[in-house]
């Protein structure tokens, strides 16, 4: 059995459904320890949002250059339907199955192999692991970038290793990501008999009004290396149990994922107007801004070492949802590349072993070539 595959088993059978302590960050540090990496672990947020995170570095020579590892060790929960136990990891064949096997222990497990192969004297090497990706994402990274900047630890180049491949290993990098945005509606009436509309303020078809203006916006057409913006309907809720009342209340829930056209700010503007004009009223969670870290020296670093071990040319793309590294591009240049996502929050989780070696390889070319740029 490969030690990467070990290494994965190891964290895959300490459950961390989202948030994440304890255990699977126990787990991490005793591989990252003995590799020569000081290891700094802390919790943020209170009560049931009490989340850990990790910090891990190892020095190289004065003055070398500092690459991160990135990622996340919470998973989603398991649901129902696995062929065994989602936390007691699996050989079936070729592939290694559990939770949390392509997002993303798979990749911390690659990350840290990775790191075992490389000399402390190439350069400093550190991780940035997370307990809260999966979720809020209020108390992760972000509490992480902090502690780096205090410390005095920020890298010149990050890799996040999220399940970026879609059809084989190698074949999509991601440069980039759109913000995202959540907003909540609200429209007050006033209750009352059904007989007797008059009596009463019918919020509901003031609510469909802002709705139908809201869903036919073109917010842009896309650019050049993102897809366009779009605006999606993701509730409607009113709570009226009556047939013959008249709610005094009804809600709805929006979700926009935006490219580089648009602020989060802007666009919460924009739906709050829409809201006033009917009546309503809008509240925001902004969960991130877009970014791109444009083609140029990282990617083709990242592109070259994908292709020495694949053959592959990986597709620089912006698709998918949102991840960490949309508050790591505050420090800098960040890039994400990881596992064929096909089984990612999927029952049955599973990634092949043959990529999990083969990421080992292209993580520790990555890192080798990123310490000497």
């Amino acid at each position: 059995m490969s030690t990467v595959v070990e290494l994965a088993k190891r964290l895959i059978a300490a459950p961390s459904v989202t948030p994440a302590r304890g255990a699977v960050f126990d787990t991490l540090e005793a591989m990252l320890a003995p590799l020569g990496f000081a290891v700094h672990r802390f919790v943020a947020g209170q009560g049931g949002e009490a989340v850990e995170n990790c910090f891990a570095i190892r020095h190289g020579r004065p003055g070398s250059r500092h690459f991160a590892f990135a990622g996340h060790l919470d998973v989603v929960p398991p649901g129902e339907g696995w062929t065994a136990d989602a936390f007691q990891p699996e050989v079936r064949g070729d592939l290694l199955y559990g939770r949390g096997a392509v997002d993303m222990k798979g990749a911390i497990a690659a990350m840290v192999a990775a790191a075992a192969d490389l000399p402390a004297e190439a350069g400093t090497l550190s991780f940035i692991v997370t307990g809260d990706e999966e979720g809020p994402a209020l108390h992760g990274t972000r509490a992480l970038i902090g502690y780096m900047r205090q410390a005095g630890h920020p890298p010149d180049l990050c890799l996040v290793g999220e399940p970026t491949s879609v059809n084989r290993l190698g074949d999509m990098m991601k440069i980039g990501r759109r913000g995202s945005v959540n907003i909540w509606l609200t429209v007050e009436g006033r209750e009352g008999h059904v007989a007797y509309p008059h009596l009463a303020d019918n919020p509901i078809p003031k609510l469909t009004r802002i709705l139908a203006e809201l869903d036919a916006l073109v917010l842009d057409k896309g650019t050049r290396w993102f897809q366009p913006s779009n605006l999606e309907i993701t509730d409607i809720a009113v709570g009226n149990p009556a047939t013959n009342v008249i709610p005094a209340r009804a809600e709805a829930r929006l979700s926009i994922r935006f490219n580089d056209c648009h602020t989060g700010v802007e666009l919460v503007a924009k739906v709050a107007a829409a809201a006033a004009k009917h009546g309503g009223t809008a509240r925001a969670m902004i969960s991130g801004e877009p970014f791109l870290t444009p083609p140029g020296a990282f990617s083709s670093l990242v592109a070259e070492a994908v292709k020495a071990e694949t053959g592959l040319d990986p597709e620089p793309s912006t698709t998918g949802g949102t991840s960490d590294a949309r508050f790591l591009r505050s420090v800098c240049p960040v890039l994400e590349f990881g596992l064929v996502n096909a089984t990612m929050h999927k029952r049955d989780e599973a990634v092949a072993i043959a990529d999990l070696e083969c990421l080992v390889r292209i993580y520790a070319r990555i890192a080798r070539a990123a310490l000497n740029a």
